[in-house]
């Protein structure tokens, strides 16, 4: 039996990627749990934090590379928020 997939979305309207269902719903988990337990949060610490949680988990994968994509989809479907005007950028939970 093939393996689930979801299309990514990204918050510019860019193109998505095909990844798989269940590592998109592990990354998803552990980003917002990290996002919400920190918020406001910087991205950069967020995906540290994330990353390693990932690798504690044995993730099967480059978890900074899903962290990434799965934050953008996030974004898109309005989970999680960029705040305006913060340098690095910093993310909280809508």
């Amino acid at each position: 039996m093939p393996e689930e997939k979801i299309m990514t979305l990204h918050p510019q309207g860019k193109k998505g990627v095909n990844i798989s269902k269940a590592k998109y719903n592990q990354v998803r988990e552990v980003v917002l749990q990290v996002i919400d337990s920190e918020q406001p949060i910087s991205f950069t610490d967020m995906a540290h934090m994330a990353s390693e949680i990932l690798r504690d988990r044995e993730f099967d994968g480059k978890p900074m590379w899903y962290v990434t994509t799965v934050k953008l989809d996030l974004e898109a479907r309005k989970l999680i928020e960029r705040i305006p005007k913060t340098s690095p950028h910093q993310l909280k939970l809508t």
